[in-house]
């Protein structure tokens, strides 16, 4: 399970270094894609199956449907880590989510994102009061 958030580094190529608590589960390969709110989205290649496999119920008639994989899918760049567990974000999936240098990687249960690191304070700053002062159900028989 993928917890915490994790202060990171791109290198000069783009390279990161996976966070120690998330290297086991993504030793044997991973994907990244563009997620939400403009930062990047990794599953272990076995979660991205699962989801792949949801994914394929869509109805090819479903304009939505089709957009969403769309840019889902065609933004997807399997990785394997290196011997220093480093994996490269494609140029690409940096400039989407506007990777410089700083970044902040955090947890979401089946999966991680990638956030540029002044974006995630940012969003973090506008979101955690919302987050304290919630009284209603937001996730059905959960929270």
């Amino acid at each position: 399970m993928f917890l915490g958030t994790h202060a990171q580094r791109l290198d000069d190529k783009g390279r990161l270094i996976l966070p120690a608590k998330f290297r086991e589960e993504l030793a044997n390969g991973l994907v990244l894609t563009r997620g939400q709110e403009r930062c990047l989205t990794v599953f272990s290649t076995r979660e991205f199956e699962s989801v792949h496999e949801q994914m394929r119920t869509a109805p090819m008639t479903s304009k939505s449907a089709r957009d969403y994989l769309r840019v889902f899918l065609s933004g997807a760049s399997a990785e394997q880590p290196d011997k220093q567990s480093r994996i490269t974000v494609p140029q690409a999936l940096r400039q989407y989510a506007g990777l410089d240098r700083d970044v902040a990687v955090i947890g979401m249960g089946n999966r991680a994102e990638i956030w540029d690191a002044p974006t995630w304070e940012q969003y973090l700053a506008e979101t955690e009061q919302g987050f304290a002062d919630r009284s209603d159900e937001v996730i059905p028989g959960v929270i």
